[in-house]
């Protein structure tokens, strides 16, 4: 897909990785299949084309990857195990792959969003729903709830931080992954 890609188009100088999340299931529905259906949605999906990618930046001499994991990877939820493991492996991806690839011009970044609007959402509430014995219209009223700014995000607001992030006014950002919760999870890093 890459050769394709930089054949018709040219180089590949910005690279955002935005795949839906892994399947958000409650404890003791997990099994190793629910891990491995976690990895790959997630985290090989995304190392799958970085891989290739960085290395042709880095011979270039620049490029930048956003990575749009997800803050699952950072705050356990008993619902997300699988997914938030991989969610963690690629924030240590994107630190380790943009201290390795510095030197050579590529900056790799990642975006944690929370709650976000689209319908995807609607799947870990039905998970946390079917865990707390609640409807799935009370698991978003305490979901929101849960957030200090009172709503979840919406698409375009994580869609203006990857353009920031892509961006030249981003050029010394780099190693480093945002969250993006509305203060749901406060914690200095």
């Amino acid at each position: 897909m890459v050769e394709q890609v930089e054949r018709e188009l040219g180089a590949i100088d910005i690279l955002v990785n935005s795949a839906g999340a892994a399947r958000r299931t409650p404890p003791e529905d997990l099994t190793p299949a629910h891990w491995r259906a976690a990895m790959d949605a997630k985290y090989f999906s995304y190392v799958n084309v970085i891989d290739p990618v960085v290395k042709r930046m880095a011979k270039r001499g620049h490029g930048v990857i956003v990575n749009v994991i997800g803050n699952g990877g950072k705050v356990a939820a008993s619902t997300h195990i699988a997914g938030g493991a991989a969610n963690a492996a690629l924030m240590l991806a994107t630190a380790g792959l943009a201290t390795a690839y510095a030197a050579q011009g590529v900056r790799i970044v990642g975006v944690n969003p929370g709650l976000t609007e689209p319908e995807r959402v609607a799947e870990g509430l039905l998970a946390e729903s079917k865990l707390g014995g609640i409807s799935a219209a009370e698991a978003r009223q305490r979901a929101i709830a849960r957030i200090p700014m009172g709503r979840m995000a919406t698409p375009e607001e994580i869609a203006n931080a990857v353009v920031f992030l892509a961006s030249g006014k981003a050029s010394y950002i780099t190693g480093v992954t945002v969250t993006m919760d509305g203060s749901m999870a406060p914690v200095v890093v």
